[in-house]
């Protein structure tokens, strides 16, 4: 007789991986199904250039819960944050250098407005504020207003109760985080440009908008709330690249008993009167389990694994208007030698931190114009770094990886298809950075280009949105998929949600895994397989 398992979890993503994590602690008998070789979605780290270990997709580390890292004792499993030093932003004949040190970093802004470095210590403070009032929203499920039950009247509450224990002027801040533009709101701040530019490129990581468009200084926010060791928007990279963090958390899972099997490919999720059964792989395998958890997003979970006559009309509808809108693309260099900045010639502390290719406002939304006619950025916005200054062991001694995040790479190109144009596209990309660093043509040694369509196709990000679907107002909190359906929980009984596309949204963050867990845990306790 075919084995039943008590949760079968579709996707070996970081998401996935936290949630049979939790639910093998607590005794579920669970099987993680990964279509890849290697475990992690967007969270890998693999040698695509001899010799050099990239983190494909992800590169940087911040948003991972610190409940889900204390929970799991990922640290036992593995897991190591290495500090990210920092932000240089190069400009024509100048730079501006944020560091860890806020002295030197209020410095670093004085050269250009001695405002402004005051008003930066302000921001800092105004943001950890507004922070520790968003931060636990992100570790409970979402309250869903238009609905009676007693768990969402208790959420409401206990908001409305914090909401009346903040100031009026951090209610206001609140108010413009979730209704302006990522630069509307940095304008209340600052007046130097090519700072208000690189910070707003937070507020459209993820997303089809630009940093003029209303609703992305909830993403500059969303990104803000990340911390290391209590430290709000710290930023790291995890030891052996984003692999490590998903190994970490593998580690963890299989030690409470959750079995893992890669290259099995879910094909479809089987049910009988409204209800998921199990599922069945491209082998034709069928895999009994009396909960079925998908760390896919919407399209792939429900317009693909599913038939139409398992849902609802009105529900399909929904789901077909989820936005997902890739907008991004990554190169990953391998470098025989560090690239050296006209800004700040030769290596140096400089190099160790991110390198944002952001040196005005309006570069960046001419970057969003390119974007808004189905043309990829002629001078694209660029979150570059270099992992092995801080991991020396990616890469052969003396050599380095560079990891490059672009944006804007439409899904959707006016003229032409990714495929003739993927390596037109990385042609631009190193222009862009031998605009500020004229030699680095002659240091890469290899190159790796990655289109929308390439993330897509690998990992299975529809249109390679990294998010599971943009983090605009529309597609959060109790919205996050859709109206109705944001408590993890889906039309079809014993299916659930635990991806990036649930409440609280993407990032490795891990929180959508561990919520999904928990509600799963809440509504079947006790149960498992006899």
């Amino acid at each position: 007789m075919a084995e039943t398992y008590d949760v079968v979890v579709i996707g070996g993503g970081h998401n996935g991986l936290v949630h049979a994590a939790y639910l093998a602690r607590a005794g579920r008998k669970v099987l993680v199904l990964e279509s890849r070789p290697v475990l992690g979605g967007a969270a890998v780290t693999e040698e695509i250039i001899p010799g050099f270990r990239f983190s494909v997709f992800s590169y940087v580390v911040s948003l991972l819960r610190p409940e889900i890292i204390r929970e799991l004792d990922l640290v036992r499993h593995g897991l190591e944050i290495l500090p990210l030093d920092g932000t240089l932003t190069p400009l024509e004949g100048n730079y501006l250098w944020r560091v860890d040190d806020p002295m030197r970093t209020r410095r670093e802004i004085s050269r250009f407005s001695a405002q402004d470095a005051e008003a930066y210590e302000d921001f800092g403070r105004a943001m950890v504020r507004i922070c520790r009032f968003v931060r636990p929203m992100l570790g409970a499920p979402a309250p869903d207003p238009t609905r009676f039950s007693l768990g969402d009247f208790e959420q409401l509450l206990w908001l409305a109760r914090r909401w009346q224990g903040i100031d009026a002027g951090d209610k206001f801040l609140l108010a413009q985080l979730g209704t302006s533009s990522a630069v509307d709101f940095l304008d209340r701040w600052f007046e130097t440009d090519p700072l208000k530019a690189t910070m707003s490129a937070s507020g459209i990581i993820g997303t089809f908008l630009g940093i003029r468009s209303p609703g992305t200084a909830y993403v500059l926010l969303h990104h803000y709330m990340g911390e290391i060791d209590g430290t709000f928007r710290a930023w790291g990279f995890s030891r052996d690249g984003t692999g490590g963090i998903s190994r970490a958390i593998a580690g963890a899972a299989v030690e409470a008993g959750a079995t893992i099997r890669t290259e099995a490919r879910v094909a479809g999720i089987l049910t009988r009167n409204g209800r998921a059964e199990g599922v069945v792989l491209d082998s034709g395998e069928e895999i009994r389990a009396k909960t079925v958890s998908s760390s896919l997003d919407p399209r792939q979970t429900f317009l693909r694994l599913l038939k139409p006559a398992d849902l609802p009309a009105e529900f399909i509808e929904e789901i077909g208007r989820y936005k997902y809108r890739g907008s991004s693309g990554k190169v990953n260099l391998a470098l025989d030698a560090l690239p050296s900045f006209t800004c700040l010639p030769g290596p140096g502390r400089h190099l160790r931190g991110a390198i944002s290719i952001s040196p005005s406002v309006e570069y960046m939304e001419r970057a969003y114009d390119d974007a808004k006619y189905g043309r990829f950025s002629r001078q694209p916005y660029i979150d570059m770094v270099i992992p092995t200054l801080t991991d020396p062991q990616l890469a052969p001694p003396g050599k380095h990886v560079m990891s490059c995040f672009v944006q804007y790479a439409p899904y959707h190109l006016a003229e032409g298809d990714w495929d003739s144009r993927r390596e037109e596209f990385g042609d631009t990309v190193i222009n862009a950075i031998a605009r500020f660093a004229p030699d680095i043509r002659k240091v890469i040694i290899g190159r790796q280009v990655l289109t929308p369509l390439d993330i897509e196709r690998i990992v299975g990000l529809s249109e390679g949105n990294i998010f599971q679907g943009e983090l605009s107002p529309e597609q959060l909190f109790f919205q996050r998929p859709v109206g109705g359906w944001a408590r993890y929980r889906t039309p079809v009984g014993g299916l659930y949600l635990c991806g990036s596309a649930a409440h609280p949204g993407g990032g490795i963050m891990g929180a959508p895994g561990r919520l999904a867990a928990l509600e799963i845990l809440r509504q079947t306790p006790g149960k498992g397989v006899s």
